[in-house]
């Protein structure tokens, strides 16, 4: 990953969130989706995780603008047919969702590459994350 971008750096149990340039930590290395699940939660894997490439990708996956416009269709219907207070929490819904999603991407992304095989590999391979060696 390029030096000029921005990327951020995150443990095993997320609470530790900082940003650094990818060149500040150890090598990268290639390591199978088995060895990450086991490895990730020992610590042995220092992990960068670039959050513009993350927000995208976890927009695109959970398919997040599909599921956000419904819902505020949904409210504004309710609202003018006369439930406004059942419409209006739809409505908010609607527009927090997806900057709720874009806030938390990578632990999005990460949570999904430690279930999902295809999350793992996709991250990798459009150079979402990096995994180097502590």
């Amino acid at each position: 990953m390029p030096e000029k971008y921005k990327a951020m750096e995150t443990n095993a149990n997320m609470s530790d969130l900082s940003f650094e340039t990818a060149s500040e930590s150890g090598r990268q290395v290639e390591v199978s989706h088995e060895e990450f699940c086991t490895g990730l939660p020992a610590g042995r894997f220092h992990l960068i995780v670039n959050p513009e490439k993350a927000q995208k990708y976890i927009k695109h996956r959970l398919f997040i603008v599909g599921i956000a416009l419904p819902i505020i269709g949904l409210g504004t219907a309710l609202s003018w047919s006369g439930y406004t207070w059942a419409g209006l929490p739809l409505i908010a819904i609607g527009f927090l969702l997806p900057r709720v999603v874009k806030a938390h991407a990578p632990k999005i992304l990460l949570f999904l590459a430690q279930r999902e095989l295809r999350t793992y590999r996709d991250a990798l391979e459009f150079e979402i994350m990096e995994i180097r060696l502590r």
